[in-house]
């Protein structure tokens, strides 16, 4: 009787402590547990690390936190007591730096909580190197962590996988800077990009792949040949240890396209590519990845002036150009998008030689001539000096205007310089070779005020011819200022009283028109001593004064 009185008597139902209990049933999300009370308890499925493992009538602890929760059963937890059985356990194997494996229970404000016998607390900041921004992904896992720091009043447990992980990284690190070597060729992950490059994950050890080692070819930006979280295989150019850097190179696991250069685009070889950008004075034309050449403005056209390649071409356009040089050590290789048509300046001499007549628009005006077109892109050039035989011309604009037709004499052909010069005035005869037809010492003439200067005014004379009336020739009183009494357009009646074939100059005299025989000669002496007078001048110093 005792002793069944003894088997038969209830545990202690002592809250706060570990009892023994035995499993009764085991439901879709629980197990209910027989701990001798009143009533049974249940624990979820969630604190048993596999349910699939238990069975009806099995022995387990539970550890019990209540006697009677509202419902009048017992309220008991299996993971606290294997908790509690396991702090004193964990407190005698773990401290602080060490290394233990664990289970992630659940995801809590701030981080993961973690199972290692205990639970323990894992900041959001120590999952990974980089914080992740799921965490659900790690929940249910199992992973080794370092003891960060154990607080035995509130038996709390803080851990880092993020330490462990970068403690594996600095071990490899190390390693790999003693193995790698230049030339090597290793698989990596993208870890960022910047405008400059881009970084490279080795398994642990960080390199920079340099924007200008990422292509032969022309790049704006590494994202072009990159992408974050990309795996690439990449060749180590350079290892820096004292300073754990790695510089790494993607172009050059393929061949440098500038290597056989000359042999693959020899000079005077046809080639095609495409425009990838224009600059002031060219375009530049992608032969292939890492190779383009420079059309410069002035190998676009053999007669268009080109001001900005624009004007011709635009990015994208597939062009065909002839090689026209290359710099290989420079890597530079010069193109001619002209040479690929026939050079209308080779034929400039059959089509327009020396002394043959031609017609054409005046196209454009410059201070020393003007330019006269003769055909597209072919255009003859007038100088001042060449468009009147008998007129001082300063500016062409005295002469011809734009769009005017213009018959012209061809001077001068030089088609290296592409150059065609054209006299307008050789058109007519020269009136000077028989001035004496026109005009003779003593003639009374008409003409036309066409230029006041201080020393005199030129008036225009027939067949085109300007004479000079010089200040001492307008009166016999003392003129001050010219244009007191004169001005252009006037109409004026003067005398011939000089007669320079040489230098192309007639001289006139207003006063002298009345005058009688005798009178004239002695005027026309005096005209011939002008150059010896300090206040006179010749009407070569007139001339050359008008010229400054």
């Amino acid at each position: 009787m005792e002793e069944l009185l003894a088997q038969s008597r209830i545990q202690p139902l002592e809250e706060g402590t570990i009892i023994q209990g035995k499993i009764t049933e085991i439901r879709q999300n629980e197990v209910v547990v027989d701990i001798g009370a009143k009533s049974e308890g249940t624990i979820p499925h969630s604190e048993f690390p596999d349910v699939g493992e238990l069975q009806v009538g099995a022995q387990i602890d539970v550890f019990l936190e209540k006697r009677e929760d509202k419902d009048g059963n017992p309220l008991i937890s299996f993971d606290k007591a294997e908790q509690k059985k396991n702090w004193e356990n964990i407190l005698a194997k773990c401290e602080e730096g060490s290394i233990v494996s664990g289970r992630v229970k659940a995801k809590v404000k701030g981080g993961l909580m973690i199972s290692i016998g205990v639970d323990s607390f894992l900041p959001s900041s120590q999952i990974d190197i980089q914080p992740p921004k799921n965490l659900d992904q790690y929940v249910g896992q199992t992973y080794d962590f370092k003891v960060l720091k154990i607080n035995l009043e509130r038996k709390n447990i803080v851990v880092s996988r993020r330490e462990l992980i970068e403690e594996q990284r600095a071990a490899k690190r190390r390693q790999l800077l003693e193995e790698v070597k230049p030339g090597d060729r290793r698989r990596g992950v993208v870890k960022n990009t910047t405008d400059y490059g881009a970084f490279i994950d080795l398994d642990g050890l960080d390199g920079l792949l340099h924007i200008t080692d990422m292509s032969w070819g022309r790049i704006s930006h590494p994202n072009e040949m990159v992408k974050t979280g990309e795996e690439i295989e990449v060749m180590i150019i350079e290892v820096d240890r004292d300073k754990e850097r790695v510089s790494l190179g993607l172009k050059q696991l393929s061949s440098n396209p500038w290597d056989k250069i000359d042999e693959k685009y020899p000079v005077g070889a046809k080639v095609t590519g495409k425009v990838v950008n224009l600059v002031q004075y060219g375009a530049f034309v992608e032969l292939e990845e890492g190779v383009e050449g420079l059309v410069h403005v002035t190998e676009m056209s053999w007669t268009k002036r080109v001001n900005k390649p624009s004007e011709i071409l635009k990015i994208g356009q597939e062009v065909d150009a002839v090689v026209l040089g290359i710099q290989k050590a420079e890597q530079k290789i010069s193109l001619g998008l002209r040479q690929l048509e026939e050079n209308p300046w080779d034929m400039a001499r059959h089509n327009y030689p020396v002394g043959a007549r031609v017609r054409g628009k005046v196209r454009n005006l410059t201070s020393y001539g003007a330019f006269v077109e003769l055909e597209e892109g072919i255009d003859g050039m007038v100088h001042v000096s060449d468009m009147s035989w008998t007129r001082k011309i300063n500016h062409p604009s005295e002469m011809v205007k734009k769009g005017d037709e213009v018959d012209a004499i061809v001077l001068d052909v030089d088609p290296q310089n592409q150059r065609i010069s054209l006299g307008m005035k050789q058109v007519s005869d020269d009136p000077w070779l028989d001035i004496e037809k026109y005009f003779k010492m003593g003639d009374v003439v008409n003409g036309r005020i066409t230029k006041i200067t201080s020393y005199g005014f030129f008036v225009q004379l027939s067949h085109d011819i300007d004479g000079l009336v010089h200040i001492s020739q307008i009166s016999e009183e003392r003129v001050e200022k010219i244009k007191d009494q004169y001005k252009v357009n006037d109409e004026v009646q003067a005398r011939v009283v000089k007669i320079d074939r040489d230098d192309r100059r007639i001289g006139l005299s207003i006063k002298a028109a009345s005058y009688d025989a005798e009178q004239l000669a002695a005027e026309a002496a005096a005209y011939e001593t002008m150059r010896g007078d300090s206040d006179l001048a010749s009407l070569g110093d007139i001339m050359d004064e008008l010229n400054k």
